[in-house]
């Protein structure tokens, strides 16, 4: 069934239904711009709540910072900023799938039914002036056939009458024929007009407007598919992030079900344990027989050492639990009263000192790892002088050589009151004889410390055909990846600049020269010194 069939004297009903259904996707429009709207706000709500909460600016040296709750409320944080950013994706693929996708096809649909409603009116305007001539034909038809039967009765008349004469007989009787003559002619030309005005009746009924209601129809029944296929977007745009939503809820109860509360009280002891021992009992001071009171000075039952370190105020025996406990703040926790923090407990003592020996263990090490890259350096430099003077090195050399030794001392200070404290040095000064092995040749061969300015690019003359390899060469695949562990100039062809820190593709191991090729993601390659990264090879 077609509207051109059923329903073809029913033009002013067709265009109201049009209309409403243009007027419903406009509707439909406006609706999930407003569901946008809310999800954007409720997306910006979100966040605003995750930054308020979040704990981040705290700083990672906090004690609450190793507590499995705080970490988890970290990781709550976190997904939920995640899950904020589903939502704005939600409303942003709805704004683009649905509202500016229908909203421009609406615009078609308008201009398209605009079209079809004024050849419709051309075709009933053409109509409607056909009948006009028609209906003009006819009534001069009729007008001139009544005066051409009053001339044909007064022609009749005048011949019956014996009064009047031979010549107002033939007078009477040949404008009697006059207006019969032009009465058959206004009847031909309305016949002819009723003819022609049926075939475009005809051609009105049964072929132009059934064309054009079927094509409004057809123009009806897309409106409705499109809009069907918005609604059914409206759904699935949501559906398409629910799986990451769910990643997101999941991430929250993880964070919950890696809350320990047993290992949460453990770090509490850990972290503030003194390492004192418990206050023995009092003595009896009999007066009777005129023992000083204040003779004692261990009537705490706590070694001297101890007393020593908690500071000698006899007048505040239980400091533990007085305002003196103060001293286990954030702030004066510091190490800004002695430097072998002889002011904390004994425990907190040992541990911040193994905590600066391992921080001078970390920095030594960068700088043996940088007195053998000037090492590998100077020794290209010496093979090939047109890469660079060996002796442009040597300020660098002894600034890392005076870093070394003032590093191990420094670490030997530190040693010595850990061991003091009663602490397990033993593996740090593994670690310090490790370093002292390494780079006693260091000292004495051409190393020294790296410095970003004043450096100078070892890499000229070993691969004079880097540029070469690159332009005839073929991207190849990465084979692992390095990170930067100091700065790297790369002023010379073939070489390649680094900072601290970078990450780049390995698509050449090191050859045994002492160069490493690398990558960078916008595909700049070239040569680096190996001894400055840190390469992990993919396996």
């Amino acid at each position: 069934m077609d509207w051109g069939t059923e329903l073809w004297d029913q033009c002013d009903i067709i265009e109201r239904h049009t209309q409403s259904g243009l007027e419903l996707v406009e509707k439909y429009v406006k609706f999930v711009k407003e569901r946008t709207e809310i999800e954007l706000n409720y997306a910006k709500q979100l966040r605003n709540l995750s930054k308020k909460y979040n704990l981040k600016r705290i700083s990672k040296d906090e004690p609450e910072c190793r507590l499995s709750s705080y970490q988890s409320f970290l990781e709550i944080m976190n997904e939920m900023n995640d899950y904020a950013g589903q939502r704005e994706l939600i409303a942003e693929n709805m704004m683009m799938n649905i509202c500016i996708d229908l909203t421009k096809y609406l615009q078609e649909l308008k201009q398209e039914r605009k079209m079809y409603l004024m050849d419709a009116k051309k075709a009933q305007q053409s109509l409607e002036c056909t009948y006009k001539l028609l209906d003009s034909s006819k009534k001069r038809f009729e007008r001139e056939w009544r005066e051409a039967e009053r001339a044909a009765q007064y022609a009749e008349k005048t011949d019956q009458d014996i009064n009047a004469t031979k010549a107002d007989v033939e007078k009477a009787k040949q404008q009697a024929h006059t207006k019969a003559r032009v009465a058959e002619e206004c009847k031909n030309d309305y016949a002819a007009q009723l003819q022609k005005y049926n075939k475009e009746q005809n051609q009105f009924y049964f072929n132009d407007m059934p064309l054009i209601f079927n094509k409004l129809q057809d123009l009806d029944e897309r409106r409705i598919q499109k809009l069907a296929q918005g609604y059914i977007l409206f759904s699935d745009t949501e559906k398409h992030v629910m799986p990451i939503i769910g990643k997101c809820l999941e991430g929250i109860t993880k964070a919950g079900t890696n809350v320990n509360e047993r290992n949460d009280s453990i770090v509490v002891i850990e972290q503030n344990k003194s390492g004192f021992e418990r206050p023995g009992d009092l003595e009896f001071e009999d007066y009777s027989q005129g023992i000083n009171r204040a003779s004692s000075d261990s009537s705490l039952g706590t070694p001297k050492s101890h007393v020593d370190v908690l500071g000698k105020n006899r007048s505040k025996n239980f400091w533990l639990f007085s305002k003196r406990s103060k001293k286990f703040t954030p702030e004066r926790i510091m190490p800004t009263v002695t430097e072998d923090f002889a002011h904390l407990p004994p425990e907190q003592r040992r541990k911040r000192l193994q905590q600066k020996l391992e921080e001078i263990s970390k920095e030594l090490q960068k700088e043996v790892d940088q007195s053998e890259a000037l090492g590998k350096m100077k020794d290209v430099y010496e093979k090939n002088p047109q890469m660079g003077d060996p002796a442009s090195l040597a300020s660098q050399i002894s600034q890392t050589s005076q870093n070394i030794e003032r590093l191990r001392g420094e670490l030997n200070k530190y040693e010595t009151w850990l061991a003091e404290a009663g602490g397990r040095g033993h593996a740090v000064r593994h670690k310090t004889q490790t370093f002292n092995n390494n780079g006693a040749n260091d000292v004495q061969s051409p190393d020294g410390a790296h410095s970003d300015e004043s450096t100078p690019d070892p890499s000229q003359a070993i691969y004079a055909e880097f540029d070469d390899d690159f332009e005839d060469e073929e991207l190849s695949a990465p084979i692992g990846e390095c990170t930067a562990m100091y700065s790297f100039p790369g002023a010379s062809e073939g070489t390649i600049s680094m900072q601290e820190g970078e990450v780049l593709a390995v698509v050449e191991e090191d050859k045994g020269d002492g160069w490493t090729r690398v990558r960078r993601t916008n595909g700049d390659e070239g040569y680096i010194p190996t001894s400055y990264v840190t390469i992990t090879l993919n396996k």
